[in-house]
């Protein structure tokens, strides 16, 4: 395992994990995208890299600007910034010397994935857990314009991450979001694509996921009954794994 570290397209040095089991660089390569106020060693990534690292697939994962061991600051995170780090992360992997490469991305990770899927003639195949598709629907609509103007009001609000802490956002963040529509880039991928989903998921409905597949070309929605958004019990977060694992294997 490597720690590497790449610039995004503002210069700023983000910081990633490479992880090949054969040192071959002709094998496949995937990246993991993680979610909002998380990072690259979380759960899902570290378990997703040992599955797919015992089938001699390599990976990446990295974090996101202000996020883990990557420089900036959390408050000044965008969408469009995430989007351009995960093609940045797709520009730095092919230089390192990889040319089949596919895309995990999971919930804001999985919105930042799937515009760059749009984007990126590069890609084998594209795997999404639990992704944002539009960040307005991603709450009751009232509760989204509630925060969006006490950040207009303040330049900024608060997020309590899954550790309690409390993380400043500026405003731009909300600004960007609703800018950002996944639908409008899911009809343009093109490449084989699964997304999994839990069907209690009170943090991204379950709806988005429904819609965004309908639109991609090539998309399969497994719905994985009872999960919630972290997939906190120990049968979903399992099953969850295994599905994107074995989908990634199988288009290899």
């Amino acid at each position: 395992m490597e720690k590497v570290y790449f610039k995004d397209r503002e210069g700023i040095n983000l910081c990633g994990m490479i992880s090949n089991p054969t040192l071959d660089k002709t094998k496949p390569i995937i990246i993991l995208c993680h979610g909002f106020a998380s990072s690259k060693d979380s759960r899902t990534w570290k378990g997703l890299e040992e599955i797919l690292n015992k089938n001699n697939v390599s990976t990446f994962r990295f974090d996101f600007l202000g996020h883990g061991e990557s420089e900036g600051n959390f408050e000044d995170i965008t969408v469009s910034k995430s989007i351009e780090e995960v093609l940045s992360a797709i520009s730095f992997i092919k230089k390192e010397g990889y040319n089949k490469i596919g895309l995990i991305g999971g919930s804001f990770g999985g919105l930042a994935s799937i515009v760059a899927a749009s984007r990126s003639n590069d890609l084998f195949a594209l795997a999404l857990k639990s992704p944002v598709s539009i960040f307005g629907e991603t709450m009751d609509y009232g509760k989204w314009r509630e925060i969006k103007k006490e950040a207009k009001e303040n330049g900024h609000t608060f997020y309590i991450n899954s550790k309690g802490e409390k993380l400043r956002l500026n405003y731009p963040f909300f600004e960007d979001a609703e800018k950002v529509n996944g639908y409008k880039f899911a009809k343009k991928i093109k490449i084989p694509t699964l997304i999994v989903h839990g069907d209690i998921d009170r943090a991204v409905k379950i709806e988005q996921s429904k819609k965004t597949a309908e639109l991609i070309q090539n998309c399969r929605l497994e719905i994985i009954k009872g999960a919630d958004h972290s997939y906190t019990a120990f049968e979903h977060f399992e099953k969850m794994l295994s599905l994107i694992s074995q989908f990634i294997i199988k288009n290899l």
